[in-house]
């Protein structure tokens, strides 16, 4: 085995294995440690910064994180880490890491006890309660979690206060992920594996920039490209990412316009001959609507509403279209447009035309964003029912009830739950008067932030915040609990292939931080929380049996965890629920008992009730759904020329809570640009480093130009950069510019549509963009420094 040492600053995805069509991923275990360390233990965990679910051993010495070390044995990297992984643990010891309750006493948030912090939520709690029952109450959660957290908070919130006020951060990245493959196949759960990148002949990649969102995945991906007979890409992408310098074709579209794309290729799919009409007469429902709906997309009219080449649709299609074995993939680019539920159904669709599921290199992944995404889902935290019962049938939730041990009735199923953007509505008119955050920064992460601050700062708002450092969202709360984090508590996590591993306690938190499963067990007995028989309704005590109790929860359900124990899942590699692939057999949970949703329109988000859902007769059958092409709610014209597209690098996460606090990954990226294409800067007087302002409808940012490769007619922003690192500068949260607006289905907002100006305010002064040179954001037309990392960032690899 060779031993190298890389900046993987510089070279974020790290060394090539090369292999060929179904041959095993190598190892290439990855390690950085401290200078001068020497771990004493090495500690089990996973990553907790991106969705991929890269496994690794956390390195302590003298009771500190020291390092980072990749598991080789694990099925899903393989011993690669990402550089999040690699430099981002550096955060648990930040300085400024929460370490007492605060609690807000004559307008300032002072060091309070656990007792008075509690006590201050209880008694609120408690008198809101009788006063105005449970509707008073609403939970906003993350993505970031335990699963055992995530079940905990469920079930306090749904049989314990009883509200329907629940979601989590994962309202804002990834439910669209969910909503589409229950329209399609009646249940959450991907029906795809990562291995299939190791099968497939072609690979689709629609608004999914996976070298900066998933750089392991990518990292596979690059392996199969760099091998023998390497699969043909399509790369679905108004910027120039580094898989759409690698595709085969490359359609960058104009944000919001996936749909009218998707559609064209279904139209040329069909028109092709490509379906496999055997599989879709015996496993499918919905064709002939699905052909009327897009018989009229030709790639020509699809071409002037996309911007982009009528010929390439047309190879793009002949590529997904000839394809032995496809595999699709779905992210933020579809996400989080204004169709984005009926954009992601038909990447279902093409799947299901094409028999593509359920086989080696055949499969769908509607990816998530976030470590544990998957398991706000399984778990009912996002406001959905455990385990993907169906809130609108009555037997589905009599079953959890039974499990619960509480009437049906305290079980709130008279709708849909509150998402995010409502409970701010409710917020706002004084209807929401408690509001419970925890391991989320809503006032930089959601849009129109100039509202979100105002109704977060409301004195009408108990704002209790639960986080590891005073963030901006906490900075305004009323109490602040100090969260323990990643390596300081114990749970699992599940990815986005379904891989469910475990994270161990490796240190123990700083101060008198507690895990959120503590906080919300001792919340739980404080509240007096009772099952119909007297007994404590949170019966569980630590993460293990938090975990048997979410099993029990579970089982019998499409996402059961049978098999997977923590004995299982230490000192091996992560364990799939459902096995490597699903649907394998053609066999959908589509049926009206088993369904997770009847469904919903998909251009308009009314429900489809269970008596039209029963007369579609699915029948174990996939659901093929179909939707005709809309424009974006804002266009831009006039004083707005420009559509803004927000979105991620790879060195930050999120609102850069603990990627700023990892000194290599802060320094890759250290503040917010606009980028825009080289037509655009020219025709704007813009250059490379210059100081623009950019200007919505709802509000402004400053920012250096990057003169890159967007396409021409967008600016695209980062959006992780908030001002708990610059109080009192000028702005420059993305989120300032956002539009309150979202999916109808997924309820998703539109993070990727609006209109801005962009004009110049100072010259460069001799400096660049603060943005990587060796990502998506890399400069068009300058001769710019590489982003590297330097000796701090040289990580040991030992692989082939």
């Amino acid at each position: 085995m060779a031993v190298r040492r890389v900046d993987r600053i510089a070279d974020p995805w790290g060394t090539r294995t090369p292999v060929g069509p179904g041959e095993p991923w190598p190892a290439r275990v990855d390690e950085h440690l401290a200078a001068g360390a020497e771990p004493d233990r090495w500690v089990q965990t996973a990553s907790v910064l991106h969705s991929d679910g890269d496994a690794y051993d956390v390195a302590v010495q003298d009771g500190r994180i020291v390092g980072v070390r990749g598991r080789a044995v694990d099925r899903v990297n393989r011993g690669r880490l990402g550089p999040k992984d690699l430099f981002g643990w550096q955060a648990n010891a930040s300085a400024d890491r929460l370490t007492v309750p605060l609690l807000r006493r004559d307008g300032a948030l002072r060091p309070a006890s656990w007792d008075e912090a509690m006590g201050a939520i209880v008694d609120r709690s408690r008198a809101l309660l009788a006063e105005r029952g449970p509707g008073a109450f609403g939970f906003y959660t993350s993505g970031q979690l335990l699963l055992e957290e995530y079940y905990t908070l469920a079930v306090i919130a749904r049989a314990g206060i009883g509200t329907n006020h629940v979601d989590g951060n994962t309202r804002l990245c990834t439910a669209t992920a969910g909503e589409a493959l229950k329209e399609s196949f009646g249940c959450d759960g991907q029906p795809g594996s990562y291995d299939d990148v190791n099968h497939a002949d072609a690979i689709a990649l629609f608004g999914h920039n996976v070298a900066e969102t998933q750089p392991v995945l990518w990292a596979r991906m690059l392996d199969r490209l760099e091998g023998p007979r390497p699969p043909r890409l399509l790369v679905v992408d108004p910027r120039r990412t580094i898989p759409a310098r690698r595709a085969d074709v490359h359609l960058p579209v104009r944000p919001g316009t996936n749909l009218a794309l998707l559609n064209a290729l279904l139209r040329e799919v069909i028109a092709g001959g490509w379906v496999d009409v055997e599989y879709v007469v015996a496993h499918a429902i919905g064709f002939d609507a699905l052909r009327e709906t897009v018989a009229p997309c030709t790639p020509e009219w699809v071409a002037r509403i996309c911007g982009v080449d009528a010929g390439a649709i047309r190879e793009a299609a002949r590529l997904v279209g000839t394809a032995q074995r496809l595999l699709c993939t779905v992210l933020q680019g579809v996400y989080q447009s204004h169709q984005a539920t009926a954009a992601a159904c038909q990447v279902n669709n093409l799947a299901i035309l094409r028999g593509m599921l359920g086989r080696p290199g055949c499969g769908v992944l509607q990816m998530n964003g976030q470590p544990s995404a998957q398991n706000t889902r399984e778990t009912g935290a996002n406001g959905d029912l455990p385990g993907f019962r169906n809130v609108a049938n009555d037997d589905h939730v009599a079953d959890l009830a039974r499990v619960w041990d509480v009437d049906p009735l305290q079980i709130p199923h008279y709708g849909a739950s509150t998402h995010v953007m409502q409970m701010v509505r409710h917020l706002e008119q004084g209807t929401l008067p408690f509001f419970w955050v925890s391991a989320t920064n809503p006032l930089v992460s959601l849009p129109e932030a100039r509202r979100i601050r105002d109704v977060l700062a409301s004195e009408d708002v108990f704002l209790v915040v639960q986080d590891l450092y005073v963030t901006e969202t906490a900075a305004v709360a009323d109490v602040v609990l100090p969260a323990a984090t990643w390596a300081e508590k114990t749970g699992t996590l599940t990815n986005a292939d379904r891989t469910v591993h475990l994270c161990e306690r490796a240190v123990d938190p700083p101060g008198q931080a507690r895990s959120d499963l503590d906080i919300w067990l001792d919340y739980a007995q404080r509240m007096g929380f009772r099952d119909r028989r007297g007994g404590p309704l949170v019966h569980w005590h630590d993460p293990e049996s938090a975990f048997e109790a979410f099993r029990a929860c579970v089982a019998g359900r499409p996402c059961a965890y049978d098999g997977i124990t923590y004995a299982r899942l230490r000192g091996g590699s992560g364990l799939q629920w459902g096995g490597e692939r699903l649907y394998g057999d053609g066999r959908f949970p589509t049926d009206p008992d088993v369904c997770e949703t009847y469904g919903r329109d998909l251009l308009t988000g009314a429900l489809i009730d269970e008596t039209a859902y029963r007369a579609m007769d699915p029948a174990g059958r996939a659901i093929l759904k179909a939707a005709e092409y809309a424009p974006p709610p804002e266009a831009p014209g006039g004083e707005h020329p420009l559509r803004l597209a927000t979105g991620r690098t790879l060195f930050h996460f999120h609102t850069r809570t603990k990627t700023a606090r990892a000194p290599q990954l802060q320094a890759a990226a250290p503040d917010v640009w606009v980028e825009l294409a080289p037509a655009d800067a020219r025709r704007l007087g813009l250059g490379e480093g210059d100081v623009a302002e950019v200007v919505s409808p709802r509000g402004r940012i400053e920012a250096r130009v990057r003169v890159g490769g967007v396409r021409e007619g967008v600016a695209f922003v980062p959006f992780h950069y908030g001002w708990w690192d610059r109080p009192g500068g000028a702005s420059r949260a993305a989120n300032e510019l956002t539009i309150t607006a979202w999916d109808p289905v997924s309820r998703q907002p539109l993070f990727k549509a609006g209109a801005v100006r962009v004009t110049k305010l100072a010259d460069a002064d001799g400096r660049a963009a603060p943005a990587p040179t060796n990502t998506a954001s890399a400069p068009v037309g300058a001769d710019l420094p590489p982003t590297r990392g330097g000796p701090d960032a040289e990580v040991v690899e030992t692989g082939p």
